[in-house]
């Protein structure tokens, strides 16, 4: 489980508590231990994927303790910052009230300015996991738009899309090249050619299909698209959809030998479209900045 914020609190009071100075591996191990996080939780990383979860709450975490003067950063003799945190008086005195939870109200009780502090909620999230989950929320509402839009518009536009998307994905050939057998008769199946590098060593065949949401594609149209890669000559193909693929036709096209197709369902088209910039541009950008910790490494 990974632990929230205002939960890493009292078992970090509770590790600095012998007096000694602790670093903060020392600090993320007790924690780890302490709520029983697993690998896989600790390498969980944040929507925006710049940070580990559970590193960046304990980080969070430190910092309104030493906010709050319950433990401290000392300096060696020369007053250099020795990269280690040990309990201070007052950490010692929240701990000897035996709180079953130290809350971040709690904290800014003995926080010099507790005015300045907006952290009072029990259920509190680091910043970053906040712009992060707000981030989430105007992707899907993106994503809706960009379902809607695409619907809205004709199968041949669907197919014009679905090249462009390949090209902008840094496949070889050009989006004229590609475009040769779009739209023309008797296609078998087939909707566009890419080359799969600048070569043109190798082609990849796509089949595009809008269909609404609630639709899905069988394992009777993958086993047609196969049958129409066969016919070419081919060995690698591409079907895309608006819609789902059922369980059966996904395990079709993982299990086919021979030939390899790329199942790449609404969803997932989605979230390419955004981030190859396909339908959409950047509206705003927002620079959040952090320490480089490369810049003051002493040689």
């Amino acid at each position: 489980m990974i632990p929230k914020t205002f939960e890493c609190y009292k078992p970090i009071l509770e590790l600095l508590a012998d007096g000694k100075e602790h670093t903060i591996k020392d600090i993320i191990e007790h924690l780890t231990k302490y709520f029983n996080v697993t690998e896989e939780e600790r390498r969980m990383r944040l929507a925006s994927g710049n940070d580990f979860i559970f590193i960046n709450r304990v980080r969070w975490a430190i910092f309104h303790l030493r906010r709050a003067s319950a433990i401290e950063y000392p300096e060696n003799e020369r007053g250099v910052y020795r990269g280690v945190y040990r309990i201070t008086h007052r950490g010692l005195d929240v701990l000897k009230k035996n709180p079953k939870v130290i809350y971040s109200k709690d904290l800014e009780k003995l926080a010099d300015k507790p005015e300045d502090s907006n952290t009072g909620d029990p259920t509190e999230q680091p910043p970053e996991e906040i712009i992060s989950e707000q981030l989430e929320v105007l992707k899907a509402k993106l994503k809706d738009e960009l379902r809607r839009r695409i619907l809205e518009k004709s199968p041949h536009f669907f197919e014009k899309l679905v090249l462009e998307l390949i090209v902008k994905m840094g496949y070889g050939g050009s989006f004229e090249e590609a475009s040769k057998v779009l739209g023309k008769s008797g296609d078998e199946g087939i909707d566009g050619v890419i080359k799969e590098d600048v070569l043109g060593l190798d082609n990849i065949y796509l089949q595009a299909k809008r269909y609404n949401p609630g639709q899905s594609i069988g394992r009777k149209e993958i086993q047609s698209f196969v049958g129409a890669l066969h016919g070419k000559g081919a060995r690698k193909g591409i079907f895309i959809t608006t819609a789902s693929f059922t369980k059966e036709a996904l395990q079709y096209a993982e299990n086919i030998k021979d030939i390899k197709v790329v199942l790449i369902d609404g969803d997932k088209l989605l979230d390419y479209m955004i981030k190859y910039n396909l339908g959409v541009r950047v509206d705003s950008v927002i620079e959040i900045k952090k320490i480089d910790s490369d810049y003051f490494e002493e040689e």
